[in-house]
């Protein structure tokens, strides 16, 4: 009942705002860009809507419960990122006049080769971000309404497919600006009612942790995933029907499924590759990743990640598109930071709370679900049901509002750049990309939303990021160079990925560098990118195209396609003063 009712409004009003942006679907640049007529403030609360994903309505205060209050290091970087993306690539990206990234790249450095490989990063990084996304759908539906987990993951992808092959970017952003203010309603308004209802002992307990080491009363735990206990002695538990189980000392392999009971005053048993809440390491204000035992090298490889990683995700970088021209996408990014800033200061209340109230979900794996967890954990009545139904609710729109952006840029980068095609392709596009993340989103209960997410950011931080900041502020950039450093980043973290997912056990500081291995993949991009354009020589029209991105544009001079920033083509659409300017040039 609780998932009818938190539910089944946000996905009416997501088909029935998605609507408005029927009327307007005649060009791509409809559906892609919205014809590129969205305002500053409207675009941001769009941007915020589909930031604000999984990860960050849920997996923040997971992380929090999880690896302690160093994971609060990851709003930072995913806030700090739109202040670099402010300074250095939002009105140049819009002033390029591209649709997409893979746009972007062709129209600067005029070569088909590096459209595909952008293409192809594209897929990378939204389906390492799509499927965390649905992943996280299916596993909060059915902790909330006990429906199997391929429900919440199908009724996810149904409705982002229907709303995007009908409305296009117009609807994502008139959905996406509307969940953002729904989400930081039902974000902030069930905070504050939580520290209220929760009394001041828990409040006391919250900003005062002590480490999670016995139960303080009957506690059962729903083993989602399986998972391997440590335990220094022999336990018993008990089964959900009262039977008495014996859990010998040492490891113990909890099947997936499982549920077990234990009784007050029983010893927290360890959990394998995690941290007790509230011990000495948990309240330690860095992110000791991989339990390596570097710190400092684990919070700059996940800030590094973050922050370079939103200067290149394309569903992000496509939203500036939709301005009317730089100006606009300038005053977006600026807006975006500040509602940021309002949102990421109640993750770590929540996560907080949490390590008081449900810090057994640690035992789980089950961190991700905390949020919704809490209100039945101060009141079991209705209040605390209402509370559940709302976050629930919110919890939902942010998968929506996230996934209507990745799938659309993957809709752009399959029917846009690597196969073109009309508005009818992209429809079929959308649906089609739908059920392949759906088949990868069903395996994959297991996997962390937050390590997926990371990924993703630390692919675009690799490729993307390098690829603009140095097209966009550097004319000896070479279109061998960007080849060669985009394949390059992409290889160096598909290689750490695959390494973590299948290879052995690493220690110290060298299972950082191969989980979070941005560190050493974004400096390898960018030093193949100088390497390789030192080597060449840019074309003639290099300085022409460069000004197109920096000077301030008089009036839209529309989509570029293919090779027209730099030739004739382009030539007769610039403004006076790049004329000017490129005349100056040539003296």
């Amino acid at each position: 009942m609780i998932a009818v009712f938190a539910v089944a409004p946000v996905v009416l009003i997501t088909l029935l705002v998605g609507l408005r942006g029927v009327a307007a679907m005649r060009t791509t640049s409809d559906f892609l860009v919205a014809s590129r007529r969205v305002s500053p403030l409207l675009n941001s609360a769009a941007v915020s809507g589909e930031y604000l994903s999984a990860a960050s309505f849920l997996g923040v205060a997971g992380l929090v419960v999880k690896d302690g209050i160093g994971g609060l290091w990851y709003p930072v970087g995913f806030t700090a990122g739109y202040v670099a993306m402010l300074v250095l690539v939002a009105a140049p990206m819009r002033r390029s006049g591209a649709v997409t990234v893979p746009d972007f790249a062709e129209a600067r450095l005029a070569s088909t080769a590096l459209r595909k490989l952008a293409a192809v990063t594209v897929l990378v990084i939204a389906g390492l971000y799509l499927v965390p996304q649905f992943r996280t759908a299916g596993l909060v539906l059915s902790v909330v309404s006990g429906s199997p987990y391929w429900v919440g993951v199908v009724i996810a992808a149904v409705v982002v497919s229907v709303t995007l092959a009908v409305g296009g970017m117009r609807a994502a952003t008139y959905v996406q600006a509307f969940q953002f203010c729904f989400k930081l309603l039902l974000f902030i308004v069930p905070a504050i009612w939580l520290l209220v209802q929760a009394g001041p002992q828990v409040r006391h307990e919250a900003v005062h942790p002590v480490e999670f080491t016995h139960f303080a009363h009957d506690t059962p735990v729903d083993f989602g995933l399986e998972v391997t206990l440590e335990l220094d002695q022999t336990t018993t538990v008990r089964a959900p029907d009262g039977t008495p189980i014996t859990l010998p000392a040492g490891e113990f392999r909890v099947a997936e499924g499982t549920t077990l009971v234990f009784p007050a005053g029983t010893e927290v048993p360890g959990v394998r590759g995690g941290t007790a809440p509230g011990g000495p390491g948990w309240q330690r204000p860095l992110l000791d990743l991989q339990d390596a035992g570097h710190p400092l090298l684990g919070t700059w490889a996940v800030l590094m990640a973050t922050m370079l990683g939103t200067m290149g995700l394309p569903h992000v970088l496509m939203r500036f598109h939709t301005s009317p021209d730089g100006r606009a996408a300038r005053r977006t990014a600026a807006i975006t930071v500040g509602l940021l800033g309002v949102f990421y200061l109640f993750p770590g209340v929540y996560g907080t709370l949490a390590k008081v109230l449900v810090p057994q979900l640690y035992l789980s794996g089950a961190t991700d679900t905390a949020v919704v967890a809490l209100p039945s954990q101060v009141d079991s009545g209705m209040p605390g049901t209402v509370f559940t139904i709302l976050l629930t609710a919110g919890a939902f729109a942010a998968f929506l509002a996230t996934s209507l952006g990745l799938l659309l840029v993957v809709a752009g980068a399959i029917s846009h750049d690597l196969l073109p095609g009309g508005v009818a392709r992209l429809r079929y596009t959308v649906v089609g990309a739908a059920a392949v993340v759906v088949l990868l989103a069903l395996p994959s209960a297991r996997l962390d939303a937050g390590v997926l997410v990371t990924w993703g950011f630390t692919v675009a931080a690799s490729t993307f990021c390098p690829l603009l900041v140095l097209g966009i502020w550097w004319s000896r950039l070479t279109a061998a160079g960007a080849i060669a450093g985009v394949a390059a980043g992409l290889l160096a973290c598909a290689g750490a990925i695959v390494a973590t997912l299948f290879g052995p056990p690493v220690a110290g500081w060298p299972a950082i560098m191969i989980a979070q291995p941005a560190p050493w993949t974004v400096p390898l991009a960018f030093g193949t990118m100088v390497v390789v354009s030192l080597a060449g020589r840019p074309p003639a029209w290099a300085p022409a195209a460069m000004l197109r991105l920096h000077l301030r544009e008089r009036l839209d001079p529309g989509p570029v396609r293919g090779r027209d920033l730099g030739h004739s083509s382009w030539s007769a659409r610039r403004s006076s003063a790049v004329r000017r300017s490129t005349r100056r040039l040539g003296r």
